[in-house]
């Protein structure tokens, strides 16, 4: 890709001087800059290649129905519909082939819907004066969204958001040109875990499932992870899940939000009717930053710090039998195949005898739960073993080769 069609958005009627100046960089990187305005009152000083009107005309409205919406975060939310659906339709239509939005935070909150409507693979890059910010929700943050934080850029050019505003061009212009979108010619596993060191079953099944002709894709279940997981089952990517590392599910549930991955985990592939082999991995335990005050609610439950960022406190056994009933709720709306194995032995490596998370009462009130609260057409696979044996990574083996033999799971490619 010689010369990298990149979209540019941003509100030209208050950063003429900005999206100008990125124009020009991209053009000087060897891109060609496409230019979206999504302007509500005023007008760029410069003509864009896609205006307010085209905008506004892509979301079904017009722009005087977006200025009478009501104020400025309803006529926003109009314009980032229409930016979102006229960005996919370009890039669709081979009209642009990576986005580079600019913004506040009004103009982030844009950015965010803009890159969600753009596929994985796509080059997305924001910037931000609240990028990497705690106010922007996991669950908004695309699979492979790139920020940068524009400093110093709240009024005007000057020499350091030129700096900022230059690396953000050339970056997207690489990413444009070295890009490989993602291809296969096996049918893709989606797999779950949270690390290697809490759950390990990835390391036998991954090479047995290879041997099987099958691209195996593990996603680290640690808040975007998760999120990275459900964006990629939304747009029908896998043949068949392991999702084995349901953490985030209780993150989400006791409201930590810098773990969790937005309310729709555990939902997307059963939505897309994808097959599930499922397992509770971790949901035993709350994820949380290490750097911050333990939560009232948790103080005097077992912790584990893992790192300088993240530890872990387990739930009581009425929050795990919350958690059971959430999980057989969320599995029960699917419109695929569901396999669930329970592994009674222990479903995280801490939780072992001897180890900081051991709670063998905790873990009876889960197994208990989640055997009343799993209903057929849902399988249930009931083992004596624990998460990390080998004997859970056979079972779920043996279920797969068998969806594989009933046409459930389509044949592997070697």
């Amino acid at each position: 890709m010689n010369h990298p069609k990149i979209l540019v958005i941003g509100t030209g009627d208050t950063k003429s001087d900005e999206l100008n100046f990125m124009r020009d960089c991209i053009t000087t990187a060897g891109g060609h800059a496409v230019m979206m305005d999504v302007s509500i009152l005023g007008d760029p000083q410069f003509t864009p290649d896609y205006s307010k009107h085209d905008v506004a005309e892509a979301a079904g409205i017009t722009i005087e129905t977006v200025i009478r919406s009501g104020d400025e975060n309803s006529a926003m939310s109009l314009m980032a519909k229409g930016a979102s659906m006229l960005a996919r339709s370009l890039y669709d239509a081979g009209k642009a082939d990576a986005a580079l939005i600019l913004g506040g935070s009004m103009g982030t909150d844009l950015a965010l819907d803009v890159a969600n409507a753009l596929p994985l693979g796509v080059p997305k890059f924001v910037v931000s004066t609240i990028s990497f910010s705690h106010l922007i929700p996991p669950d908004r943050i695309s699979t492979d969204l790139m920020m940068i934080l524009w400093a110093g850029g709240l009024y005007g050019l000057n020499s350091i958001c030129k700096s900022v505003l230059s690396q953000a061009c050339g970056a997207v212009v690489g990413a444009a040109r070295a890009s490989v979108k993602p291809q296969t010619t096996r049918p893709v596993i989606g797999m779950t875990s949270l690390g290697k060191s809490c759950l390990k079953y990835m390391i036998p099944l991954k090479p047995e499932l290879e041997k099987r002709g099958y691209e195996v894709v593990v996603f680290h279940t640690t808040g975007m992870g998760g999120r990275a997981f459900e964006s990629v089952a939304s747009e029908k990517t896998f043949a068949a899940v392991m999702d084995f590392s349901l953490q985030e599910v209780v993150n989400h549930e006791n409201g930590i939000l810098a773990t969790s991955s937005g309310w729709d985990r555990l939902e997307n592939a059963g939505r897309m009717g994808i097959p599930q082999i499922v397992a509770p991995g971790a949901v035993d335990m709350v994820d949380l930053p290490s750097w911050l005050p333990l939560p009232t609610a948790f103080a005097d439950r077992p912790y584990h710090a893992h790192n300088r960022l993240i530890g872990s406190i387990t739930t009581d056994a009425e929050g795990r039998r919350k958690t059971a009933r959430t999980i057989a709720h969320k599995l029960e709306r699917a419109r695929g195949p569901v396999a669930l194995i329970l592994p009674t032995g222990g479903i995280e490596e801490w939780d072992q005898v001897g180890e900081p998370l051991h709670d063998p009462d905790g873990l009876y009130a889960f197994v208990e739960a989640m055997r009343l609260a799993v209903k057929a057409p849902i399988e249930l696979h009931e083992i004596p073993d624990h998460i990390n044996s080998p004997a859970f990574a056979a079972k779920a083996l043996e279920v797969f080769d068998a969806w594989v033999v009933a046409g459930i799971v389509p044949a592997g490619k070697p």
